[in-house]
């Protein structure tokens, strides 16, 4: 069974970084699109930044400036660096393809943004 497995949460202080990664199966990831989405409580999850399998990039409006998706083709890997982060920041962080796949939710990966 596929499960994508995020890595790099924990907690910062408003305007730190941090840089989550995304761990996924090669098959998977050299055919689908990748996107980084994020829960926070209360709410429904969302997208925040997503990476076609040429490298083109796409960001919601608050990730936009802040937020970078990379991935590297060679590991398989996906990563979100954030920077200048506020407590709005505060969620579950996941990656899954692009259109997500329902059975790929992995457990994600605690962000919180507090002083």
């Amino acid at each position: 069974q596929v499960q994508f497995v995020e890595s790099g949460g924990g907690l910062v202080q408003p305007g730190g970084s941090l840089r989550l990664s995304c761990g996924t199966p090669g098959s998977i990831f050299s055919i689908y699109a990748m996107s980084w989405y994020r829960q926070a409580p209360g709410k429904q999850r969302e997208l925040v930044a997503g990476i076609t399998t040429g490298g083109s990039t796409k960001y919601t409006d608050s990730a936009k400036g802040r937020f970078t998706i990379s991935r590297d083709n060679a590991k398989n890997m996906v990563y979100l660096q954030m920077n200048s982060l506020s407590p709005e920041d505060t969620a579950v962080y996941y990656c899954n393809t692009d259109p997500p796949i329902h059975s790929y939710w992995g457990q994600g990966t605690q962000v919180t943004v507090s002083s």
